[in-house]
């Protein structure tokens, strides 16, 4: 026998058809005690983010069968700590982190996975971002794209909330940047400091890229095939990084020959999650380096857009199509 204190609204993941097959559910068993290494967390804002829409579709790496609670971001209250948590944040500490489960009333957040609490003065919702957008934005940018004052970047679909936390970091350590974001969003990246920002589908993309900047020292890539080989093309020879941390618009292909005759640049992949666990020390100086950022200013509060639990499906659609920009979130005690 189950009772209302049992049980929690969430997002669930029914079908592997995309935004589609989820459905709100206001029974679903609540986790009531965290597992080792696991904090126990209310739930006070959930983020929406591109890899929620490929787990959707059973794209995601490592994602999880159905049925299963969607989400991997969120912001609330510590009510349990489990054994074997390394400095323990204290019961009722604030904290944003990941953990499969975010789209619902609580969840069980990993410790290891980069656990931080909410930066003082700051609302949860203000938080989200801070350990999956800007975390994977500062480890494209630094250790993996060694970024040098005075380089040329590349970062495809700036629009987003890993696009912005790159530019302003970008930024930061004084590299030039060259945007791509659909012409609608041209305006919230100019109002980041780029100037030149383009429009990715241009037929000449990648001319127009050489002839402003004459090749790039870094890329961000995102956005996959549809951007790829002009990533490819305009990086330059041998110094050159190209950090792919997704492919919203698809996979691209690369040929060891392309490597040695055509495009010989340095190419590294991106999973946050995979850099926590293979790379422990890595990780938690990206998290040191953001308290920092967050100490100098260059990391503001999030404004996302909030949003219902049960508009969910409809936000990650729209996600989907590439008709967002900023953070998007989700409050599961929102009715």
């Amino acid at each position: 026998m189950t009772t209302e204190n049992d049980t929690m609204r969430a997002l669930v993941q029914r079908s592997r058809g995309g935004p589609s097959g989820l459905t709100l559910q206001d029974d679903y068993p609540r986790p009531t005690a965290p597992g080792p290494g696991d904090y126990l967390v209310r739930v006070e804002a959930a983020g929406v983010n591109f890899a929620d829409v490929m787990q959707s579709r059973g794209t995601y790496g490592g994602g999880p069968e159905v049925p299963y609670v969607a989400g991997f971001e969120a912001a609330g209250e510590i009510i349990a700590a489990g054994v074997d948590v390394e400095d323990p944040h204290p019961v009722g500490t604030h904290v944003i982190g990941a953990g499969r489960g975010a789209f619902a009333e609580h969840m069980t957040m990993p410790a290891a996975a980069g656990v931080l609490p909410v930066p003082s003065g700051w609302s949860d919702a203000e938080a989200l971002g801070l350990v999956l957008n800007w975390a994977t934005a500062l480890a494209a940018l630094r250790p993996l794209g060694e970024i040098a004052h005075g380089d040329v970047v590349l970062i495809h679909a700036a629009a987003g909330g890993v696009g912005q936390a790159a530019v302003r970091i970008a930024r930061h350590y004084g590299a030039q940047v060259i945007a791509t974001a659909s012409p609608a969003k041209h305006g919230i990246v100019r109002s980041l400091g780029v100037d030149t920002v383009l429009d990715a589908d241009r037929p000449d993309l990648a001319a127009e890229i050489i002839r402003r900047s004459g090749g790039v020292d870094l890329v961000l890539e995102s956005v996959g095939k549809k951007t790829f080989a002009t990533s490819l093309s305009v990086t330059k020879p041998f110094t050159g990084r190209i950090v792919v941390l997704g492919a919203a618009s698809g996979e691209a292909s690369l040929t060891t020959h392309d490597l040695v005759f055509s495009h010989p640049v340095q190419i590294k992949g991106l999973h946050l999650g995979a850099l926590a666990d293979a790379a422990r020390p890595v990780f938690r100086g990206l998290l040191d380096e953001i308290q920092e950022l967050i100490d100098q200013g260059v990391y503001a509060p999030c404004t996302p857009h909030v949003h219902p639990l049960h508009e969910g499906p409809t936000v990650l659609r729209a996600v989907a199509s590439g008709t967002t920009h900023g953070k998007h979130a989700l409050d599961p005690w929102w009715c």
